[in-house]
């Protein structure tokens, strides 16, 4: 098994064809298609599953790619290393979603301007899945609600973040989840910490949840509780950021579910040049807004 093959595996991944995936590499198709082959060959499993124009990856072909993409990173952070540790190759950055809008648009815009030869990568997930993907080696470091108690990481703290509950305008006030009780809530999927958070909230004031009804966006979220349909969770710096704010009520909650801390989180022993030469951003991020 060879990184060329690996690349060329990649490619036909992402593209969903050979055709394109030759496209992009700038190769012809019968290459990609013989090499393809012949590292199937080799591994004894078939990568993909041919339907019609277009390859999906099957389940053997879904843990090779997680394996490549972290052989890719190794593979940059070597010649990082070897090149006097400066950073270079790519970098893939995980995100909670109100911090990608609040936080890190000036960090990226440093990093970018300092060190233009990485290739930085932003994907935005809830929690759960961000540590997931530290885990598998899918992420070099991501930024989450910590801190998060994993032995195979470490991490720092950032920055607080303080959390409110919002509702319509007309709202009664509200000092504990039993003045929302049966009420519809806005969150993102399961596996966000900040609706495992108002969970926690109700649960500690022993009182039902209403319907949680599942939102993408904070955008919609606050649509939904302008138009009187329930309560949402969120940081207050994203409330501060969206349209429309004005038109809902918002309610400071007790200790200790009025704050949070978001953390950088890296596998341990992957502290490499990319994310050093992060972490130094982050710093003078925080320096210059002190």
């Amino acid at each position: 098994m060879e990184l060329s093959q690996l690349r060329i595996f990649q490619a036909v991944a992402e593209e969903g064809s050979i055709a394109k995936a030759a496209v992009r590499m700038n190769r012809v198709p019968s290459n990609l298609s013989t090499r393809l082959r012949q590292l199937e060959e080799a591994l004894g499993v078939d990568l993909f599953l041919r339907e019609r124009q277009r390859l999906q990856l099957s389940a053997e072909g879904k843990v090779l790619l997680g394996y490549a993409e972290r052989m890719f990173r190794l593979q940059a952070e070597a010649e990082a290393a070897l090149k006097g540790g400066e950073p270079a190759g790519e970098f893939v950055i995980g995100s909670m979603y109100s911090t990608a809008a609040i936080h890190l648009p000036g960090m990226l815009a440093r990093f970018h301007r300092r060190w233009p030869a990485v290739n930085l990568q932003v994907q935005t997930l809830p929690s759960g899945e961000l540590v997931e993907g530290l885990v598998s080696g899918r992420l070099d470091a991501a930024l989450v609600d910590g801190p998060m108690d994993y032995a195979e990481l470490d991490g720092l703290p950032l920055f607080e973040e303080t959390l409110v509950l919002i509702t319509s305008l007309g709202h009664a006030p509200v000092a504990s989840a039993a003045d929302v009780q049966g009420e519809s809530v806005y969150s993102f999927r399961p596996r966000c910490s900040y609706r495992k958070r108002i969970e926690s909230w109700f649960a500690a004031a022993r009182v039902p949840m209403g319907q949680i009804m599942e939102i993408e966006s904070y955008h919609s979220m606050l649509a939904c509780v302008v138009a009187g349909g329930g309560v949402a969770l969120m940081p207050l710096s994203m409330l501060e950021t969206l349209p429309g704010r004005e038109a809902v009520a918002v309610h400071h909650l007790a200790e200790p579910f009025d704050h949070t801390t978001t953390w950088l989180m890296w596998r341990k022993g992957m502290l490499g040049a990319n994310l050093k030469a992060w972490i130094e951003v982050i710093e003078a991020e925080a320096a210059q807004a002190a």
